[in-house]
């Protein structure tokens, strides 16, 4: 769940100094190790990992901490960046094993892409190489061999759980996809010319001060304004419409 991911997202963040090189091995076990669904489960926890990791380096040279901006520097998402590839390859692995976790897979890096965590041409190769993978048509023409009759039970029941798994993934996914929309809207923006220069991230983090809550009514404000069309002569026609109806009297 969301908030069980958050928890360890906090505990990856808080002992990152002393011991945030151990943790990224254990990520890195979890992703080789673990089932299919575990590991899609992963990626949406380094999403979540990317993400704090580059608000608390903003945050940290918002609040001009020199030594603190050089002490978050990233945190984990360096170490995303350099095992990208070995992190995407064991949570799609080649294969009809990989296809649950392939479209997913492909959603969260085109967000990452988009709101550019990691270097967009690294993203980029990795798109290409899922893409030039064999498609489920080609791979379920090359298993078309019947079962032997003795097998027939143990067939039956691996597609029934295969069933079950993929009623479990429906439900997670649509989750995560609500996630993913949700987030794709949430674009905060900073009346600080230095912020400006650092990419929009978003923010789910609850306001702590009144600094924070103003912030959070200027980004309405701001989105407001960039969608409110240009003054014209209609507006002049519909505040003088409003006011007849509102006072009952000839608009002038």
């Amino acid at each position: 769940t969301q908030q069980s991911i958050q928890k360890v997202v906090a505990f990856a963040i808080k002992y990152y100094g002393p011991c945030g090189d151990d943790l990224w091995d254990c990520i890195i076990e979890a992703a080789e190790k673990g089932s299919i669904n575990s590991r899609m489960n992963l990626l949406h926890f380094l999403d979540s990992l990317c993400e704090t990791s580059l608000i608390m380096k903003l945050h940290a040279e918002q609040l001009g901490k020199a030594g603190e901006s050089e002490k978050t520097n990233g945190l984990y998402v360096f170490n995303l960046s350099r095992d990208l590839n070995r992190i995407v390859d064991y949570i799609v692995p080649e294969g009809k094993e990989g296809l649950p976790n392939l479209v997913s897979t492909k959603q969260i890096l085109e967000t990452w892409r988009h709101k550019r965590y990691i270097d967009t041409h690294k993203i980029d190769e990795v798109i290409t190489s899922l893409d030039q993978r064999p498609s489920p048509i080609s791979l379920e023409s090359s298993d078309t061999q019947p079962a032997p009759t003795n097998h027939v039970s143990q067939s039956r029941q691996a597609k029934r759980e295969h069933r079950d798994s993929i009623n479990e993934r429906i439900e997670q996914d649509r989750e995560r996809h609500k996630r993913l929309r949700e987030r794709r809207w949430v674009q905060p923006t900073y009346r600080n010319p230095v912020s400006m220069q650092i990419g929009q991230l978003a923010c789910f983090q609850p306001l702590d001060t009144q600094e924070d809550m103003e912030r959070a009514l200027d980004i309405e404000f701001e989105n407001d304004w960039e969608t409110t069309s240009d003054w014209n002569p209609d507006d002049e026609d519909a505040i003088r419409e409003d006011t007849y109806l509102a006072y009952l009297g000839d608009p002038k």
